[in-house]
């Protein structure tokens, strides 16, 4: 079959499709690959907007929150600090820190990307981790309809789950009925134990929690985080430049 405006070959450009699936097949293949992910996003986006609202978010607060940032990371970290009585700084810098790997991301995608740099950077708005690891070919090229694919039904759902906590939060009561209150402390070990499988991850780690640990009782609150965040970095660096 001859090659159409939504069809590539093998040879194609970069970051179109797989070798012989058009644009629409792709995007429908990373919409069922991120499904799964999406059932996932939709219960820590209700916890979100439930613990938002107690927080002291307003309804279209948390809403909003989730539509642009997007980034449960980003926004459970941002979030425990607020509960914790810390400042807006506190609370951005480090959801700011949470978010710095999509820098490396966002590079190695960038050559899968094409069309003017306004129109990369709109298209690298769909990175999420699971789509961007879906959608690297391991050649050093990504596809980039099925990073769409697998973003878009992770974004309705992350939005939707915050949306329901929101506004239909006060329905559910307690929150500690449900064991709401500790999805975001679960969030964050589960986020760590994935990062302790070589060595180097666990000496940061452990520096990092000793650092947070130490100034809990001597810092307001989101200076411990910021702290181990940043001596989790310099502790990353220190490790490359000894390689």
């Amino acid at each position: 079959m001859p090659d159409g405006p939504d069809r590539d070959d093998e040879d194609g450009p970069p970051g179109e499709t797989g070798p012989g699936l058009t644009r629409a097949e792709s995007f429908r293949d990373g919409v069922r690959r991120g499904l799964p992910f999406a059932a996932v996003g939709f219960v820590l986006s209700l916890s979100f907007g439930v613990l938002a609202r107690q927080a002291g978010f307003s309804a279209l607060q948390a809403v909003a929150t989730s539509a642009l940032v997007f980034a449960g990371s980003a926004q459970f970290a941002a979030l425990s600090i607020v509960v914790a009585g810390g400042g807006v700084g506190a609370a951005v810098s480090a959801a700011g820190l949470m978010n710095a790997r999509f820098l490396a991301m966002g590079i190695a995608l960038a050559p899968s990307l094409p069309g003017s740099a306004p129109a990369r950077a709109a298209q690298g708005q769909a990175v999420v981790d699971s789509s961007w690891a879906m959608a690297n070919r391991r050649d050093g090229s990504f596809d980039r309809w099925l990073l769409f694919g697998a973003t878009a039904p992770q974004y309705l759902t992350w939005v939707l789950g915050t949306t329901t906590g929101a506004f239909a939060g006060d329905q559910l009561g307690d929150v500690e009925r449900f064991g709401l209150d500790a999805v975001y402390p679960t969030f964050f070990l589960g986020l760590v134990i994935a990062e302790l499988r070589d060595a180097r991850s666990r000496v940061v780690a452990l520096l990092g929690a000793v650092i947070a640990l130490a100034l809990v009782p001597l810092t307001p609150p989101g200076v411990p985080i910021l702290a181990a965040a940043a001596a989790a970095l310099l502790g990353l660096t220190r490790y490359g430049e000894a390689r």
